[in-house]
């Protein structure tokens, strides 16, 4: 999976954040609090990102609402999936992930692992 572009990473943002679907002109008047940026802009990339499957869409009258078809959770470990699939000795870069996480985030590592290992195992 492709890491997201600066805009795209915006919109996706935004609806993993709201919880709910929403259309373009939605998305584009809450980005408009913080910058200036056109409809089409915004229809344009919501788009995108449909065809690329990060959102599905449905028609609610003229407009299109668009709803994320992944979590922020499930798009990161996608991420991540792909950066170890990538490297020749995935073991060395977890281990050099876990001497650059803090303790907080360590722990959220092992809490993890122990709710894998008890869904596998049940």
């Amino acid at each position: 999976m492709r890491q997201l572009g600066e805009l795209e990473a915006e919109i996706m943002h935004r609806l993993w954040a709201w919880g709910r679907p929403a259309t373009a002109r939605d998305v584009l008047t809450d980005i408009n609090k913080e910058r200036p940026l056109a409809y089409s802009t915004v229809k344009t990339v919501a788009d995108i990102l449909h065809r690329k499957g990060m959102l599905a869409r449905l028609k609610d009258g003229r407009a299109w609402v668009y709803t994320p078809t992944c979590t922020r959770q499930q798009y990161t470990a996608a991420l991540m999936q792909d950066a170890l699939g990538e490297n020749p000795d995935p073991a060395g870069a977890l281990a050099s992930f876990v001497e650059q996480i803090s303790s907080d985030e360590a722990e959220a590592l092992r809490s993890a692992l122990r709710a894998v290992k008890r869904r596998n195992s049940a």
